[in-house]
């Protein structure tokens, strides 16, 4: 009997790798706002003012009092312009009105303004249609009220959070630190892209696949030596990394073949928290502890490392950052049929598109083989299949991950 669990369900691993991260949040840093983007926010924020921060025009044209409008057309007297920026002390008085810029500050006692299109203008004399009250103004707080959480730790630091943290005058956020991340290939038959082969040897796809999904996740990680097949070289490698990096993914050895020797380092010098879910393709996934350093064990072929990365090794770097909010998934209608005779959690190659009636739909790769990497280049998303024997047909709304 192992001291650790194994052969799990897809769901119960997901749910190891959450408690475990929990207990290892990274911690919170403060961030010039200009480098807060794609970071994930340490603490709530509430509005220091209110959104607008006073009233303001909406468009470029004549502000005025709408009780001053009589009939179709009024004839109002110009007594002045307020542009963008400074308040100009402006206060109307009977039968007055203002020229205007968009977002500048509404005059005192004006309440509506008029667009420069649809006036007529002769020296001091502004003729404005019939006008609704209110029309073209944008009322102080009427976005965000002074004191209103706007927004949420956990929360992703999109371009438009970060544009509306800057709104609110906060130059700086506090953030959850980007966790540092080590990257391993491993196996004597791997060769550099650009050498030349020996008989036996392959071209190492591997490092530049995950190298290339964790950048597009926003994170700076380093790719290591490769692991030869020697379980000494491996110890070495990987406790020195696990002492300097906050998580460490490898690809390949983590089966249970004469040269898979992973698991044994994990197992003597850290801690195995969960190894082998039922998945498809991606089985042989280990989670470990070792040192500073959460450890991803991912098998060694491509469209493995794809779907244990996009599943597993996503949900540790959100977990480590806090993050809240689920990343987006699809669901869409499923483009011909399936038969799966297998009990584990599958994850098919599939193009993802939107028919001619707008219908979202999900056409599966015929390839099978998780060492077939064309089959993912020519695919842009993994179609989730539940547990269990199925048989879907036409048209039966699938889960979506796209890449």
């Amino acid at each position: 009997m192992s001291d650790f669990p194994t052969g799990l369900l897809f769901d119960e691993a997901m749910a190891i790798v959450a408690e475990v991260v929990a207990a290892h949040r990274l911690e919170a840093e403060t961030v010039a706002l200009s480098r807060c983007h794609g970071r994930v926010l340490a603490g709530d924020v509430d509005a220091p003012l209110s959104l607008p921060p006073f009233d303001n025009s909406a468009m470029d044209g004549f502000a005025f009092r709408h009780t001053d409008l009589s009939g179709e057309q009024s004839v109002l007297r110009l007594i002045g312009e307020q542009f963008a920026g400074l308040d100009g002390g402006w206060s109307l008085g009977a039968g007055e009105c203002v020229r205007i810029t968009t977002g500048a500050p509404l005059p005192a006692g004006a309440d509506t303004v008029a667009i420069k299109e649809n006036v007529a203008v002769d020296g001091e004399h502004v003729s404005v249609p019939r006008t609704a009250p209110g029309q073209n103004v944008r009322y102080a707080g009427e976005d965000v009220r002074e004191g209103e959480r706007v927004l949420h730790a956990g929360q992703l630091l999109t371009p438009a959070r970060v544009s509306l943290a800057a709104s609110l005058g906060l130059s700086s956020l506090r953030v959850r630190r980007k966790p540092t991340v080590a990257v391993f290939t491993s196996g004597d038959e791997l060769v550099e892209p650009g050498m030349s082969l020996q008989p036996g040897q392959i071209y190492d796809s591997n490092r530049d696949l995950l190298m290339g999904l964790l950048r597009a996740d926003g994170l700076e990680p380093t790719a290591w030596p490769r692991l030869p097949d020697d379980p000494k070289q491996v110890e070495i490698a990987l406790r020195d990394a696990a002492c300097a990096f906050d998580l460490v993914f490898t690809c390949g050895a983590v089966s249970a073949g004469e040269k898979d020797h992973i698991p044994a380092v994990l197992r003597e010098f850290g801690r195995i928290h969960l190894w082998k879910v039922k998945m498809r393709p991606g089985m042989p996934l280990l989670f470990g502890s070792m040192d500073q350093a959460r450890m991803l064990g991912l098998p060694g072929n491509p469209v493995s490392v794809m779907a244990t990365y996009m599943t597993f090794g996503r949900a540790l770097i959100d977990g480590l950052q806090g993050r809240s909010e689920a990343r987006p998934r699809f669901r869409a209608r499923l483009v011909g049929s399936i038969e799966k005779t297998h009990p584990r959690r599958e994850f098919i190659r599939a193009r993802l598109f939107s028919d001619d009636e707008g219908v979202l739909r999900v056409d599966p790769n015929p390839a099978t083989g998780s060492h077939r990497l064309r089959a993912a280049a020519d695919s842009d998303a993994l179609m989730v299949v539940a547990e269990g024997p199925q048989s879907l047909a036409e048209g039966a709304v699938m889960e979506v991950l796209p890449y």
